[in-house]
């Protein structure tokens, strides 16, 4: 792909680079837009209003989020068989998401809904605006057995959004009254919003919370993670969830060959000292059109070192920039990956991260009743969910 444009093969990708620099102030993917791999007809943007866009608005111009509701008709989802995967469901309240990661697996998804992984996937985000009304019927099931349910595995429920539409606290108000475990991963130190909840829940064994810590850099956060909260913000946001007796992890996820993984001992070591019991980490994983992104970007924020980030991170794949084998595309492969790997659990071991988080408990599960009470006397099944 390195040397030419990944949506106009015929084009130079020099020339492509110069005229889509940052015309979409805040944004992970600048001003892309890649065609829909599943439209037969694609429409790009001529540069030459490009170039007018940039003289316009030297700054950047700031791209409004629209919000869609999301008419899906369930919200616990089961998650395919992967044995990679430690969980088997998943709520997600919206799908896309605000924060802007350049590096998001998630992007594709926005696909299958007839938009673009770039500046849609960010900017168009579908809300589940009656999760809180589906997840108490689906919990109220007889089928269910008030297994773990991960949020979220598409999107951050703690995206900015999340503070004015309040999906994710609704959902977490009805676990909380059922005892309903779940785990949570989020980049936004808006999650302290609900600690009252996730007190509660830990106090039936019954709540994970994990930070996405990827870099200690500022600067390097605001261009690869826009939208996201500090990192000085979520390791705060580490240090009070563990204070107020809520299990909690750092993912250092993902790791880049080139530009964050030499950051990993320093990142674990602050994790550890903010509070962290666990740590986990994934390579970056770059599944269709986002190779393209992530590629655009870093030649535009680190024209310096992306020819050597590029190569370590083919080094990692195989030769390719992404392998979706369920044995590599979490961890990689070559000498390059097995060192990060190596590094991650040495430092893992030195600062006791290594030790597995508490078994989520489903002993308090009580399903809610059709007008909203738990069920005091319907005990839990041994068979399987919705």
């Amino acid at each position: 792909m390195s040397g030419v444009n990944p949506y106009h093969p015929g084009e130079p990708e020099a020339s492509y680079r110069d005229r889509t620099t940052a015309v979409a102030r805040g944004r992970g993917s600048s001003t892309l837009n890649p065609g829909n791999r599943f439209e037969p007809v694609r429409l790009h943007v001529l540069g030459e209003y490009l170039d007018e866009q940039r003289q316009e608005h030297p700054d950047g111009r700031q791209i409004a989020t629209r919000v869609f509701h999301d008419h899906s008709r369930t919200i616990i989802n089961r998650v395919a068989d992967s044995p990679d995967i430690p969980f088997r469901w998943t709520i997600n309240p919206y799908r896309g998401c605000e924060h802007g990661c350049i590096y998001c697996y998630a992007r594709p998804g926005h696909e299958y809904l007839g938009m673009s992984c770039g500046l849609d996937f960010e900017s168009k985000i579908m809300a589940k605006l009656d999760a809180a009304e589906m997840l108490k019927r689906e919990l109220a099931k007889r089928s269910w057995a008030g297994e773990p349910i991960v949020m979220s595995g598409v999107t951050d429920c703690y995206q900015p959004l999340e503070e004015k539409l309040r999906l994710t606290r609704q959902c977490l108000e009805i676990m909380a009254a059922c005892g309903q475990p779940t785990s949570i991963v989020t980049k936004n130190r808006l999650v302290l919003r609900d600690l009252d909840l996730l007190t509660e829940l830990a106090r039936h064994r019954a709540i994970h919370v994990a930070l996405s810590v990827t870099t200690l850099d500022p600067k390097l956060s605001r261009v690869m993670e826009p939208r996201t909260s500090a990192p000085r913000e979520r390791l705060k946001a580490i240090e009070q969830l563990a204070a107020a007796g809520v299990p909690v992890s750092v993912m250092t996820a993902p790791i880049i060959p080139g530009l964050n993984d030499r950051e990993l001992p320093d990142l674990l070591k602050a994790a550890k000292d903010h509070g962290a019991q666990h740590a986990g980490w994934v390579l970056l994983r770059l599944p269709h059109q986002i190779k393209a992104l992530f590629l655009e970007w870093l030649h535009q924020h680190f024209p310096d070192r992306a020819a050597r980030v590029e190569s370590l991170i083919r080094q990692s794949r195989g030769g390719d920039l992404y392998d979706a084998d369920y044995s590599q595309r979490m961890r990689g492969s070559g000498r390059h990956a097995e060192a990060i790997r190596d590094m991650f659990r040495l430092w893992c071991r030195k600062l006791g991260l290594d030790q597995p988080m508490p078994k989520l408990s489903t002993d308090q599960f009580r399903r809610p009743s059709r007008d909203g009470q738990q069920g005091l006397f319907d005990r839990m099944p041994d068979s399987p969910g919705p």
